[in-house]
């Protein structure tokens, strides 16, 4: 599978539209959860993808490492979600029994799912954005570090310390990042 996503990803990279819609297909509940777990709102989540997926298709030209388009396009939804978030502060956050939890999250109660919920958003921006990629989306240092375009180093760091501060936040000791 992953060297026909990277044929594809290369085929989309040169222009090929239909190519650029399968890996959009293949990615699609991916980029939901990323932006649901972001914006915490169906509606916006959803809004966030398809502008993802819009300014994605307008700029897949300049993709130069096609082997890196999940972390290319989490990138881009990343800079969504933020956009969207802070237009619309207002919205209510999801429920956190729903489908963007990890799969790790699955033996806790609701009530650990929303102080977890509720612990992650309390986080500096930049720290809350490595937990969801590492955790939720379970990519590598590597690919944090390539989709906010900041040093491997700085992604060990923040993940470092947003364990810190998640520990201090969660009572019952339920979470342990790894």
């Amino acid at each position: 599978m992953e060297k026909e996503i990277l044929k594809l990803a290369r085929q989309a990279a040169r222009g090929n539209v239909s190519a650029y819609g399968s890996l959009i297909v293949h990615y699609q509940d991916y980029l939901y959860r990323m932006a649901f777990l972001h914006v915490k709102n169906e509606t916006m989540a959803l809004d966030v993808v398809g502008d993802c997926i819009l300014k994605g298709f307008q700029s897949i030209r300049r993709l130069k490492h096609p082997e890196y388009f999940k972390t290319w396009i989490t990138r881009i939804l990343i800079r969504c979600a933020a956009d969207a978030f802070s237009k619309n502060r207002g919205e209510v956050p999801m429920d956190p029994a729903g489908e963007a939890f990890p799969a790790g999250t699955s033996g806790i109660s609701a009530e650990e799912k929303w102080d977890l919920y509720d612990a992650i958003d309390r986080l500096p921006e930049k720290y809350k954005t490595v937990i969801i990629l590492k955790y939720f989306s379970e990519l590598t240092v590597r690919e944090i570090a390539y989709a906010m375009d900041i040093p491997e180093g700085s992604v060990k760091a923040y993940l470092s310390r947003a364990r810190k501060e998640l520990r201090g936040h969660l009572k019952e000791g339920y979470f342990y990042a790894t």
